[in-house]
């Protein structure tokens, strides 16, 4: 069973590279990528660089498009107009998201099989900015998870959620590739499930559990760091 699908991400995201790289190789081809250009997505692409210090870069998206000959489309804010029109026209049955900035409902809404996201964090536990740094911080395990978006800000109903083993000797940058690495797994097996008409699970969050974070002060993501490399963090898989 084929499945037409639309991709969204911050132009030349790292997280979205892993991610669609992903999709390809398992023979998910996206119907359009559309890119947001904007200061936005510099700044995120800016903090995953330095998130994964050191660690192997995916191909670029223009790329990898090029290489499957996918059309991309450049918008400077994924909520404008334009990219409204673009997927009304197209009418995919699916949209993926890559790493974007929070998107507006009359966006989200155009699918009738939903949007999905997949957030480097265990939901309902850790929402929003900078997951591996808090859970590092709030001593609690990491993972990622694929969930359909809603209005709220990663609180839509769960697909799929799984734990990163962390080992010792792991680091706060080899933990967001891996976490990066999962993500882009889960969402690719997320996409098998829609492409085979399987039926989606979804648990709904509990959405008084956990925390919605910002961005990591550095004092704090120091404290976490710290807490890996002395071997004070509670979740070893050993």
């Amino acid at each position: 069973m084929s499945l037409e699908f639309t991709f969204l991400v911050l132009e030349e995201h790292p997280y979205g590279r892993e991610m669609l790289q992903k999709l390809l190789l398992n023979n998910f081809i996206p119907k359009l990528i559309i890119q947001e250009s904007s200061a936005v997505a510099d700044e995120e692409r800016r903090k995953f660089y330095e998130r994964m210090a050191g660690q192997p870069r995916p191909p670029e998206i223009a790329a990898l498009a090029a290489e499957h000959s996918i059309p991309v489309e450049a918008v400077k804010n994924h909520n404008v107009d334009e990219c409204r029109q673009m997927l009304e026209a197209l009418a995919p049955e699916l949209t993926v998201l890559g790493g974007t900035r929070i998107i507006k409902d009359y966006i989200l809404s155009i699918p009738p099989r939903g949007t999905i996201n997949a957030h480097p964090g265990l939901l309902p536990w850790l929402r929003g900015s900078a997951s591996v740094g808090w859970a590092l911080y709030k001593d609690l395990p990491v993972g990622a998870t694929v969930h359909f978006i809603d209005p709220g800000i990663d609180t839509g109903d769960i697909i799929l959620r799984e734990e990163l083993p962390v080992h010792r000797g792991d680091s706060y940058e080899t933990l967001n590739y891996s976490v990066t690495c999962l993500a882009a797994e889960l969402m690719a097996r997320t996409v098998a499930l829609f492409a085979a008409g399987e039926e989606i699970p979804r648990m709904p969050q509990d959405t008084s559990a956990g925390e919605t974070f910002r961005v990591i002060p550095d004092d704090l993501l120091a404290e976490g760091v710290a807490r890996l490399r002395e071997g004070r963090y509670s979740h070893y898989a050993e």
